[in-house]
């Protein structure tokens, strides 16, 4: 069997990524094999590609952290040939090789079964969606529901974050929309936001207080640095905060003060290293409760003779929504 996969490749130039026809001899060790119908287009696979990155372990690497499909074997008895399925997290797209490919092995462990939701619609959720997924279910694991108190999204107009205004305006929270990008504010009103603001703080050169006046029930932060610092400072009293970005960088210039005189929490949201039993659980909510409501608002396609250049646009911040890629 032969078949088409985007490699990255290493060298003193630099890292490139070009379709080469390689065979099955290529896949690493697992117990399914995918025959990939979609990817997506994510931070990390820009990474992937980019000198020093820091994401990837060693080259050659298919990229391509979600992968949705059909088993075409299986030596596992969880799932048989013509399964649809979806994988992310753990080693994919970073130790071994992702979704950019017409096939993927990995392990059974790895694999979860897809139940409603098409393969398409599953890459278009994807890590981001998940990452989203996880973000709400803090929020509604700490008791909150819609108040007068809004709920904040940062950079709302990214994968994460765009779904997160979607989930959020689902259950009803009045959502503020946080985002540099002018363009995005038709997209995510339309995706449930009462209102969309820019940048957080709205000075960038203040000082951060320790604490600030209250403005948010609880957020969701997928930006990090001063942002997040700020975010804290602002969210009122008992709110949780669910952070999974770093785009603002990796430094927290804050306080105590949020968590011991306000009780807010600060949730970390990491969907790579997540369990099996766990991921399997939050999926079946996604096609359930957790469902988003406007992929196709969300979503738009690049073939992989694309992937290039859609990589460099969402390095560059120049992606909103969820791409998906058609193998």
């Amino acid at each position: 069997m032969t078949f088409t996969a985007m490699v990255a490749r290493e060298s003193a130039d630099g890292i490139s990524l070009a379709a080469e026809t390689v065979d099955d001899t290529f896949l690493p060790p697992g117990e399914v094999t995918i025959k990939v119908e979609y990817s997506s287009i994510n931070y990390k696979d820009a990474l992937a590609v980019t000198p020093r990155g820091g994401v990837v372990r060693e080259y050659p690497i298919v990229p391509g952290i979600d992968i949705a499909g059909v088993v075409s074997e299986s030596t596992s008895p969880e799932f048989a040939p013509g399964d649809p399925v979806v994988a992310h997290g753990y080693d994919i797209g970073t130790a071994r090789h992702g979704g950019y490919a017409e096939y993927a092995r990995v392990p059974a462990d790895q694999v979860v079964r897809l139940e409603s939701l098409s393969t398409r619609e599953a890459a278009a959720i994807g890590t981001a969606g998940f990452t989203a997924a996880m973000s709400v279910k803090a929020i509604l694991d700490g008791g909150y529901r819609p108040s007068d108190w809004p709920i904040l999204v940062t950079g709302a107009s990214g994968g994460v974050g765009s779904v997160s205004v979607d989930l959020l305006s689902k259950f009803g929270f009045e959502v503020v929309a946080s985002s540099g990008k002018p363009d995005a504010v038709d997209l995510l009103t339309r995706l449930g936001a009462s209102s969309v603001i820019g940048r957080l703080p709205e000075d960038p050169e203040a000082r951060i207080r320790p604490l600030d006046k209250q403005r948010w029930a609880s957020a969701v932060d997928c930006v990090g640095g001063r942002t997040l610092a700020y975010v804290l400072s602002t969210v009122r009293y008992g709110g949780t905060v669910a952070a999974s970005g770093l785009t603002g960088g990796a430094d927290l210039p804050t306080t105590v003060m949020p968590f011991i005189l306000r009780g807010v929490t600060l949730a970390g949201i990491d969907s790579v290293q997540l369990g099996i039993t766990a991921r399997r659980a939050l999926w079946q909510r996604l096609e359930t409760d957790l469902r988003p409501q406007h992929l196709d608002l969300l979503t738009y396609e690049v073939g992989l003779d694309e992937l290039p250049q859609a990589l460099d646009r969402i390095l560059a911040g120049g992606a909103t929504g969820r791409g998906v890629v058609t193998i």
